[in-house]
């Protein structure tokens, strides 16, 4: 795991929040739930293929 992994997902995280606080404050707040789902679904997607190259290392290293 390399430091570029953290600064994007904190971009993302800093993005999705200013997203829904404008949009919040311009009363749609259906779409802010929108984003920050969608911000948390892209987040999830990228630690799920970071775990599964963390099961491939290991089974590589125990030889499984």
């Amino acid at each position: 795991m390399d430091i570029n992994l953290l600064f994007k997902i904190a971009a993302i995280g800093i993005l999705v929040a200013v997203l829904n606080q404008v949009l919040a404050k311009a009363g749609r707040e259906d779409q802010a739930m929108m984003t920050t789902l969608a911000g948390m679904v892209i987040v999830l997607s990228i630690v799920i293929n970071e775990i599964s190259d963390l099961f491939i290392s290991v089974r590589t290293l125990f030889n499984i």
